[in-house]
């Protein structure tokens, strides 16, 4: 398979000079200790599994896996990402990725819980509840510190199936774009005003501890959710988040070991399956957990939608500096908003000789799934036939644009390309 991939080939795929292709092996292959690190330009394709399953080839190939300073390591989008899947935020597992396919970790969960049984059935990822709920599948939703009207693919398609549940909450700590749709919001806390853990992208688990009392009428995340799950008739009684970690610590082998009292200082880094267990600074030490490494073929498909006529320029999106995700937060901050105010689609020189635009016109940018008004930037950021947008800006949201289509394994959206046409608002 890889020996389809010449220099020569990759170079066609890639627009990079095989020059550099071989250059940047060499230099990876020859380190002491390399490190791949990537973030969300890796995943947010159809393609994205295959993409980290390159990654992990590379490394296991040159020997950079299993030693400190090297691995494939992946850096998430949002603080405590990696908490909330270690916690079981994902559809097709319990906390520590234990899958709820096995009957033995099932009675397990359903006997702490106080349940008659759990089900075996994965549930669905966002794109996939978005689709549903605007076919009738799902009725309600519960959403919380989430911005999907800003955040998904097809916003068009997201605002949709938001309007058509019956029943829209949405806990947050501002109204945000989402929670101006929801029939009731709930006001839960930033960090500052809560106890708890966070666990960072290096498996690092931290204590967070309430520095200002709770502002206004909100709540603790974890009480509002207590609360409600008493009054729908499920007795869930917790006393503190200590309590919450001890329960966490109970069913979740790769937290075994961690409890309040041994989190001073650094923290501790799973897997920690015992309380005399140190953690674990990096992972496969000495063997992996299957045995034997597992190379996986890997083939190149392409995008989902690539430009053509109609929509000769290829789309990608990401994020600026000065702003934070969907700009909730950042947004607020008057220094930061000052900055960078407004969003702007970046233009390569070329392309604005060719469509007559200069710095600070105004643009119409159209998708097969809508359009959106922006601003210019001319710069050589990008290359020629290419466009960049933020999606911090609910004036210009450029999810609006994006293409829903899914990574048929993870499930990730193709955020970072999509084919769009642009057309000159200038006054001729």
């Amino acid at each position: 398979m890889a020996s389809k991939y010449t220099p020569e080939r990759v170079e066609e795929i890639t627009g990079i000079p095989k020059e550099k292709l071989i250059a940047a092996a060499r230099m990876y292959a020859e380190a002491g200790r390399g490190s791949i690190i990537y973030s969300m330009g890796i995943t947010q394709h159809t393609t994205g599994t295959d993409n980290c399953l390159s990654l992990c080839n590379l490394a296991m190939l040159t020997g950079n896996v299993g030693r400190e300073g090297t691995g494939v390591n992946p850096l998430r989008g949002q603080n405590n990402v990696q908490g909330a899947c270690d916690m079981g935020a994902l559809p097709t597992v319990f906390s520590g990725y234990q899958s709820v396919s096995d009957e033995a970790l099932r009675r397990k969960m359903a006997e702490m819980w106080g349940a008659p049984e759990l089900s075996d059935s994965a549930g669905l990822t966002v794109v996939e509840m978005m689709d549903a709920a605007r076919d009738g599948r799902i009725k309600g939703l519960y959403i919380m510190a989430e911005n999907p009207m800003l955040s998904d693919p097809d916003l068009n398609h997201t605002r949709e199936g938001l309007e058509n549940l019956d029943f829209l909450v949405v806990q947050d700590i501002f109204l945000t774009e989402t929670a101006e749709l929801a029939d009731v919001v709930l006001p839960g806390v930033s960090f500052a005003e809560k106890d708890g853990t966070f666990t960072n992208t290096g498996r690092r688990v931290q204590r967070v501890r309430k520095a200002i009392p709770e502002v206004g009428k909100s709540k603790q995340d974890w009480e509002i959710i207590q609360e409600i799950s008493q009054r729908m008739g499920y007795p869930a009684i917790y006393h503190s988040p200590e309590e919450i970690m001890e329960e966490i610590a109970f069913l979740t082998p790769s937290y075994g070991g961690i409890h309040y009292d041994r989190l001073d200082g650094h923290g501790l880094q799973w897997p920690c399956p015992s309380r005399d267990y140190p953690g674990t600074p990096y992972l496969h030490k000495d063997i992996f957990t299957r045995g034997k490494g597992l190379f996986t073929a890997v083939d190149y498909i392409p995008p989902a939608e690539l430009p053509d006529k109609e929509y000769p320029f290829l789309l990608s999106t990401g994020r600026i500096l000065y702003h934070f995700h969907t700009g909730s937060l950042s947004r607020r901050s008057k220094p930061l908003n000052n900055i960078s105010p407004e969003g702007f689609l970046e233009v390569n020189p070329l392309d604005g000789e060719n469509l007559n635009i200069k710095d600070n016109d105004w643009v119409r940018v159209s998708s097969r799934r809508g359009q959106v008004e922006t601003k210019v930037k001319i710069t050589d950021r990008v290359d020629k036939g290419v466009v960049f947008m933020t999606f911090h800006f609910a004036e210009s949201p450029a999810n609006i644009l994006t293409n829903p289509k899914l990574d048929p394994i993870s499930k990730i959206p193709e955020f970072k390309v999509c084919a769009v046409a642009i057309k000159s608002l200038k006054k001729s």
